[in-house]
């Protein structure tokens, strides 16, 4: 049976009036909520959020703490709705808890906002969950370095959170439990103003979970508390149920689809969350195969349209001393360069002089017959300028009578 040790705190900060984030410590379920849309609005959401996760985690699986969490967010904007003093409050959350897979202890992680989880594991640290916000969406984009994104004006932006709309998309993992690997459940608060190296450094210097909690919020309140701050840690104490031939390095499993509860102060508890037969959640769900199809649909159209951009398109450029018809884009579209399709009996030593710079740069054409008319064109005007130039001047001699 795998057990946890556990501490939990939270502090306003040096900046805020009011603490809007709640944490849960309870029967081996273990979640931070930030909440926002105000003072009241924010306390309300998070505390309801989990309170909510609480009363609807009646099982052991990963997929029972996924619908929790959906049922989480139902309930903030049913009650959002209702009272209008609380319209558009919403609220992060992330969460773990002991679940049941494939007949053995894992511990179910999900996640919706910015809130973190950390994995402190042979002494490397770790974030397990993706933040759903603007920035981070950009970092992994490759917009932003991870430098640029901690002081970007717009990284308290989310993208996703509870209680905005009438349904949401829940993150979840499986991981395995491993004897001495440290949890970190943390609000934005604390990785805005301490480092993860910090972090890191606090998670192995302090044994007890309680007393790095209290060092962790004494950090961020000296790098300027800016926002509440609360932090949950729990420690895998008793790993009995783990597999002893897994992987550590391959023991998480991500399955994307894609005021203050009870705290409960102990060093050391086991779990209660009640088990149920049959397989949890596998790690490909229906959301998992609508992401890939249309990802795959949207490169797919990108390599049609680069492919017919570079192969069904023509224009007229220079080939040595000769105007020629070129199949493809000038200078070419990513691997696709353009090929020589004819050759004229233009030179470019002819060629107006109108025309000289637009040749060098390519003139795009949208068929090989519009490009023959093209250069068709340019030798008739040739014509008529050689025609003007060495037309006989005529010469008229005016006697002068004496």
């Amino acid at each position: 049976m795998t057990r946890f040790a556990w501490g939990a705190a939270s502090d306003t900060g040096r900046v805020r009036q009011a603490n809007e984030d709640s944490y849960l410590v309870v029967d081996g379920l273990f979640a931070v909520a930030d909440g926002m849309g105000g003072h009241q609005a924010g306390e309300v959401a998070s505390h309801l959020a989990l309170e909510t996760l609480h009363s609807e985690f009646t099982a052991a699986g990963t997929d029972v703490l996924v619908r929790a969490v959906e049922n989480a967010n139902h309930t903030l904007v049913s009650r959002s709705t209702a009272d209008p003093e609380l319209a558009g409050m919403g609220t992060t959350l992330v969460a773990m808890a002991l679940v049941e897979a494939a007949g053995r202890d894992a511990i179910g992680v999900v996640n919706v906002g910015d809130s973190r989880l950390y994995l402190l594991s042979d002494g490397e640290l770790a974030q397990i969950t993706e933040d759903h916000s603007l920035v981070a969406t950009m970092e992994r984009q490759g917009r932003l370095t991870a430098a640029e994104a901690a002081v970007h004006p717009q990284r308290n932006i989310l993208t996703r959170a509870l209680g905005i709309d009438g349904t949401v998309l829940v993150d979840s993992w499986e991981i395995l439990p491993v004897i001495g690997d440290r949890y970190l459940i943390c609000s934005d608060g604390l990785f805005n103003e301490v480092d993860e190296s910090r972090i890191a450094s606090t998670l192995r210097r302090l044994a007890d979970p309680n007393e790095a909690c209290r060092e962790l919020i004494r950090l961020a309140n000296e790098g300027g508390g800016r926002d509440n701050i609360t932090c949950v840690i729990v420690d895998v104490v008793d790993d009995a149920g783990r597999d002893p031939n897994a992987d550590p390095a391959n023991r998480v499993r991500n399955s994307h689809t894609g005021g203050d509860l009870t705290v409960a102060d102990a060093s050391s508890a086991e779990p209660k969350a009640p088990k149920v037969p049959g397989a949890i959640r596998g790690s490909f769900t229906w959301r998992v195969g609508v992401f890939v199809a249309a990802f795959v649909f949207v490169i797919l159209a990108g390599f049609a349209f680069i492919w017919w951009t570079g192969t069904k398109t023509w224009y007229v450029g220079v080939d040595g001393n000769n105007v020629a018809i070129f199949h493809g884009k000038p200078g070419g579209v990513l691997w696709i360069q353009p090929s020589l399709a004819e050759d004229s009996e233009l030179l470019f030593a002819n060629v107006p002089q109108a025309a000289i710079v637009d040749l060098k740069n390519g003139v795009e054409q949208p068929s090989l017959d519009s490009a023959r008319s093209y250069i068709d064109n340019l030798i008739e005007q040739n014509a008529k300028t050689t025609t003007t130039t060495t037309a006989p001047s005529s010469s008229t001699t005016t006697t002068i009578a004496k």
